[in-house]
């Protein structure tokens, strides 16, 4: 059974520091182009049914409903990279990175929906929670499988190369120094005159 552990090394502290550092800039980000005020003339209704308002944008057209979809799952989706690579673990179960991801990822974006509902021209959607989760998920499961298979791989090749570092060629007898015999000077104690 493989242990549940991060990444080994310094490059694994710099992986988990790179992705802390990128998912803190990224949530900035989020939080200031998905609350910040809106100055519009007209603000349509809060959308509580689930993908009625994906129908209304494709029936303005194709264009207006793929560029909605787009948009909704492009805005979270590096978090589906961002969250594992804050975590820097490389042996754990696909399926139970994938849920973890998923599950933070549409907590955020439902804690933003949320917080929309105080903010002068943002309305609450419910088909942005369900594109903005599943476009992490989709991310998730493209990029981070891939990587940590890669990562697992460098890393077993390096302990194999430090393993064979360690190991004395084959045939030669390891051998132990000895142990030198101190001087009479210093083995005596000291003489009081």
């Amino acid at each position: 059974m493989q242990r549940q552990g991060p990444i080994g090394g310094t490059a694994g502290i710099r992986i988990r520091v790179t992705g802390g550092l990128l998912l803190a800039a990224y949530l900035t980000f989020i939080a200031w182009f998905t609350l910040r005020p809106l100055d519009v003339p007209w603000v349509m209704p809060a959308n509580l049914h689930p993908f009625d308002g994906i129908r209304a944008d494709f029936a303005l057209g194709w264009t207006a409903g793929v560029r909605r979809i787009g948009e909704g799952l492009a805005l979270l989706a590096p978090l589906g990279v961002l969250l594992p690579m804050a975590g820097g673990r490389l042996a754990v179960s696909p399926l139970g990175s994938l849920v973890r991801t998923v599950a933070a990822t549409a907590l955020l974006s439902l804690a933003i929906e949320m917080l929309q509902t105080a903010v002068p021209g943002q309305v609450v959607d419910v088909d942005s929670l369900l594109l903005n989760t599943a476009g992490a998920a989709l991310a998730h499961a493209v990029v981070v499988p891939a990587v940590r298979s890669r990562l697992r791989r460098r890393e077993e090749r390096r302990s194999v190369a430090t393993v064979r570092e360690e190991e004395p060629a084959p045939g030669r007898t390891p051998t132990i120094p000895r142990v030198g015999i101190a001087p009479w000077s210093d083995a005596l104690p000291p003489s009081s005159p």
